[in-house]
């Protein structure tokens, strides 16, 4: 047997020993993840902690309170505000007019500011200038943070560098 055929041979064999392998783990019978009702409280996951894990908590719980105002997933509302032609399309699907999508994007962030201050990410010092802040931002600065509130924190935004000061107060 030339040394070709062994390399198609093994090939073979191992592609089937995958396969069966996938398919003894479950793969065979896989189902997409149910997504999540946006307006249900988040359970609190784990994250990497510090300033990091408080943005992606904020951003999680950003888009879930737009979403849920808008009766949208957190999905879509994501995929949406990814960039300024996905807006357009999907303010025109759900004939959502600026005024609706800056409500709900305001809504969104006064809630993770809320969920961070409840669950002892936020001191209330913090949180209530910030709450005042979010609730009068325009629309296209109130979709900045939601998308990346990372960036806010560490002060590469209009809110200036208050990701330090923020910082040093997490628990």
């Amino acid at each position: 047997m030339s040394r070709s055929r062994i390399l198609v041979a093994a090939a073979l064999i191992l592609s089937l020993a995958l396969v069966g392998v996938y398919a003894a783990a479950g793969g065979a019978s896989y189902q997409p993840v149910q997504v999540q009702n946006p307006c249900d409280p988040r359970a609190e996951g784990e994250n990497s902690g510090g300033l990091e894990g408080l943005a992606e908590e904020f951003t999680l719980s950003a888009l879930d309170g737009a979403a849920c105002k808008l009766g949208v997933s957190r999905e879509r509302l994501a995929r949406a505000l990814a960039s300024k032609e996905a807006r357009e399309r999907f303010t025109k699907r759900y004939h959502i007019d600026d005024e609706k999508l800056t409500r709900a994007i305001r809504a969104g962030l006064v809630r993770a500011v809320d969920d961070a201050e409840e669950r002892g990410k936020l001191p209330s010092f913090v949180a209530g200038p910030m709450r005042g802040v979010v609730e009068h931002v325009p629309l296209e600065q109130g979709i900045e943070l939601v998308q990346d509130a990372e960036k806010i924190l560490n002060g590469e935004s209009f809110l200036g560098g208050i990701g330090d000061a923020i910082e040093e107060l997490l628990p």
